[in-house]
């Protein structure tokens, strides 16, 4: 939720040094007493060449989870930690990788906090992390001799021509390029085609009939805050065997009316859990809300709870997916 903003593979990090510009699929050469070799690739339409980062710091829950999958908790500076992710971190599989690495902030991304932190790299989403509005883009951080690598989710908002790519496409993305970064391109490979698999053994067993129409509901009382069809959770539903009832909108997440919810008659409803208030008041207004009261899914009680580590663009996109089936089947959808 970028308003304020899995299985996990066990073996160790693999450190890839690439000899041959071919196989690490950037073209670039090596000097072989210089270390690994800068890589280029192409991040929001931008051609970017990284040498290999030695202090990187991520900011919230998809970019920190995305190292750690990775297995690079210990090339991490550190992380930017938003306070409301709390919750969601104590939950998370990598609780440990967590409380491993240096918490630098539990607010926003800052320009002063990098900076502070001698940071060389910086992995963030933009308008999740980079923001014109708060000073801290990846030009400015430039200026200053650190790099940055943004969510390929969130090049859909970036830019005079932004780049649109489908959110797991994205995440898949993201996943291989900082493999390639730091280094760890087996590594990658392996936690993708994990991904990979397992995403297409839930498409291959969807029940028949009409997938489930689904509301999912960050947060708001005035306006409700959701995902459309470029978030990370309008893949995931669909993934389950769900409709996302915004799936039609082309943005990440935004703000919508109550009206085109109760035109939608959702049939379940997905509250996503992190820390900005607990999530059974979250699932309460829902219930007493007049305008939801005869929306099929408050009349049969069908509220999901999802993890913020799972709606997130991240590694935890198909546990999340896999889960969810789970609950659609039990409810008979």
């Amino acid at each position: 939720m970028n308003r304020l903003s899995g299985r996990r593979l066990l073996a160790a990090p693999v450190l890839t040094v690439c000899l041959l510009a071919t196989a690490c699929g950037a073209d670039v050469e090596q000097d072989a007493t210089e270390g690994p070799a800068p890589v280029t690739i192409d991040n929001c339409g931008q051609s970017i060449t990284y040498p290999v980062p030695q202090r990187a710091v991520a900011y919230d829950m998809s970019s920190t989870e995305k190292m750690f999958a990775l297995g690079l908790a210990d090339r991490m500076r550190g992380i930017v930690m938003p306070s409301t992710a709390d919750p969601a971190v104590e939950r998370s599989p990598w609780l440990e990788e967590y409380r491993s690495v240096e918490t630098l902030s539990t607010d926003v991304l800052s320009r002063e906090v990098v900076v502070d932190a001698e940071a060389d790299w910086v992995l963030a989403g933009w308008n999740s992390g980079f923001s014109e509005a708060r000073g801290i883009t990846p030009q400015l951080l430039e200026e200053v001799g650190i790099q940055s690598y943004q969510h390929t989710e969130s090049c859909f908002n970036y830019g005079d021509t932004p780049v649109q790519v489908p959110p797991l496409d994205a995440l898949y993305t993201d996943l291989t390029q900082i493999g390639q970064i730091f280094r760890v391109e087996d590594r990658a490979q392996e936690l993708v085609s994990d991904l990979r698999e397992r995403a297409e053994a839930l498409r291959t067993n969807q029940p028949d009939g009409t997938p489930a129409r689904v509301f999912v509901y960050d947060s708001g009382t005035d306006q409700p805050f959701t995902s459309g069809g470029q978030g990370a959770p309008d893949v995931l539903v669909s993934l389950a065997g769900g409709s996302n009832i915004f799936t039609g909108l082309r943005q990440r997440w935004t703000t919508v009316g109550w009206e085109a919810v109760v035109d939608a008659a959702p049939e379940v409803i997905a509250v996503v859990d992190y820390g900005d208030q607990p999530v059974e008041d979250k699932i309460e207004f829902l219930k007493s809300a007049p305008q939801l009261a005869s929306s099929p899914a408050v009349r049969d009680g069908h509220f999901y709870v999802l993890d913020y580590g799972q709606a997130v663009s991240g590694p935890r996109n198909i546990e999340g997916a896999e889960q969810f089936a789970e609950y659609l089947r039990s409810i008979g959808r």
